[in-house]
């Protein structure tokens, strides 16, 4: 309800699944729905419940207070809870057992604390049952990361290479420069030019 969704955000109750809303396992195997929770002002009493595809109730438990462990109010046979609320996080994970292809589906975690004036939230988890899990071939990953990878060392060695010639360059210009100067301001007098210092001699007398 709209309502209860606002008091949810008012009061900073929140239901987490992880940072993947989607499980894959094996058939017949047993596999982890994780499911944490938060509230700023603590809870008590507090009532969660997991359902599958929606409608279909599989685990009903309630926490008193931060200092016990869930209490089991029903389960479905297969369920089993292997959360705890006693520690750093509010932990009401369960755990399926003898996974079918029939439990492929939706899974709701669903919590509700009477401190926060019944504030409500959830949270779901898709799962996927498969007879055989494939291995991810990241051949074509590594060979993309790789090429990228040798691109971007080519672009550093070609401005490395750049940055040196122009360097080269500059001083192969500072170097003319230099010698154009030096010589522009040389001594004149050796070659007896016009303009030298070299002292002129007095005509012969009569």
């Amino acid at each position: 309800l709209p309502g209860l969704h606002v008091l949810a955000i008012a009061f900073a109750l929140e239901v987490s699944v992880g940072k993947t809303n989607t499980v894959t396992a094996l058939n017949n195997s047993n596999v982890l729905l994780p499911c944490t929770f938060t509230t700023c002002i603590g809870f008590q009493d507090l009532v969660f419940k997991w359902y599958f595809n929606t409608t279909e109730l599989i685990y009903h438990g309630k926490i008193k207070t931060k200092t016990t462990e869930p209490t089991l109010i029903w389960h479905n046979p297969r369920v089993e809870f292997v959360g705890s609320t006693t520690k750093k996080d509010n932990n009401i994970s369960i755990v399926l057992n003898s996974v079918e292809f029939s439990d492929a589906g939706k899974y709701t975690c669903h919590v509700k604390n009477p401190k926060e004036r019944n504030a409500q939230h959830n949270a779901t988890i898709f799962l996927t049952v498969v007879h055989k899990m494939v291995e991810t071939d990241n051949t074509v990953t590594l060979i993309i990361v790789g090429v990228v990878g040798g691109l971007i060392g080519l672009l550093i060695l070609f401005m490395l290479i750049k940055r040196v010639v122009l360097f080269i360059i500059k001083k192969t210009q500072d170097g003319k420069k230099e010698c154009l100067v030096s010589s522009s301001g040389n001594d004149n007098t050796e070659n007896g030019l016009a303009g030298s210092k070299a002292e002129q001699k007095a005509p012969p007398k009569a």
